[in-house]
Order: C-alpha cells, then structure tokens, then sequence
C-alpha cells in the first residue's frame, strides 16, 4: 500500500530523474537538473503541505518524469504545439508513474490515484491537486523565472506571471511572496499583480 511503501516509488523516481543528461549547478556540485527539479518539489511540498498523503508526495516527486526524453522542439514552435507537447507529457508522466506505484505494491486505486495528479485532474476543485499546482508554480517562481525572464520582453513575462498567479491558491501566493528574488523580478511580478 501507498503508506508503506511510497519511499521505494520516490527511490525509483529519483533514480530515473539521476539519468537526466542535462546538468544544473547546486551549491557547486553537477547535479541531473530533473533530479533537482524534483528536490525542489518536494521541498515546497514540505512548506505548502507538510501533512501530504504518501500519494501526493509521490505525484509530487513524479511531476516531471523523464520529461528530458520528449524534447520541446519535437512539436511545433507553436502555441499549439506547446499545449499538445504539454498534454502528451501529462498523460507519459502519469502512465510511467503509476507503473512504478504498482511494481511498489500500491493499490491500483493508489497508482490511478498519483496519476490523476500528476494530470492535474480537478484543478482547483481537488485540493491534492491544487497543492500539486501550487508547488509546481512555486518551484518556477523560485528556480526557473529569473532565466526565463532574460528570454522573453517585458508583456509575455507579465502575461505568464498573471497566469501562474491565477493557478494558485491563497496559500500558495503567501509562500510565493516569501521567495527571494531579485528587485527585477520583484518589480515584474508587481506590475502582473497590478494588472
């Protein structure tokens, strides 16, 4: 079951985020950038939800699951290609991670169960998955959006942060105004609020 066993599926996990050939720098050391990815996910797991359930702690660790394989340019430089490229890795995502539930002895239930959040299934009306979206917006907040904001002017920044406030809950706001950012960033994200 999820409870005794959620451990082994998080060692699992990790061990396929450790094959990530893509490398990002953590207190000086190499580290699989979706291994760090999902350290950090867990992380603001622990602040936004430090009760989680054994199943969302997975879903949490699984969020982006080999996600390296599938590259963004093999859909189209498109809008539609973006959301196409995004729904084909919701559902692998899910498939791949509820595959390893079961070989871990949870529950088919249990395995539907993270893979239905790691789809992002009832956004907004299941608080799991509202809690999953919250740490995933947080962890792009904290750890992705001052490299992307070097990549997009000013109007698309702002367009993306009123969305990603959008996604979150109350909660998940209050963590992300705690994150230390720079004055840049800082004022970006008071203009999207502004607006």
């Amino acid at each position: 079951m999820a409870a005794a066993n959620y451990e082994a599926a998080i060692s699992l996990i990790d061990e396929a985020h450790a094959q990530d050939p893509n490398i990002t720098i953590v207190d000086g050391k190499d580290v699989p950038y979706e291994l760090h990815y999902a350290q950090q996910m867990s992380r603001y797991l622990d602040l936004r939800a430090p009760d989680a359930s054994p199943i969302l702690k997975v879903a949490i660790r699984a969020q982006h699951f080999r996600r390296w394989e599938i590259k963004r340019d093999s859909y189209p430089m498109t809008k539609a290609g973006y959301l196409n490229w995004r729904s084909f890795l919701k559902k692998r995502q899910a498939d791949l991670a509820s595959a390893i539930c079961l070989g871990c002895n949870f529950t088919t239930e249990e395995a539907d169960e993270v893979a239905k959040l790691i789809r992002k299934e009832d956004l907004k009306k299941n608080e799991e998955t509202q809690i999953l979206e919250d740490v995933a917006c947080l962890v792009f907040l904290d750890d992705q959006f001052e490299a992307f904001e070097k990549g997009h002017d000013e109007k698309k920044i702002i367009d993306i942060l009123r969305k990603t406030w959008g996604k979150m809950s109350d909660r998940g706001h209050e963590l992300a105004l705690q994150i230390p950012m720079s004055d840049t960033s800082k004022e970006l994200i008071g203009k999207a609020l502004a607006g």
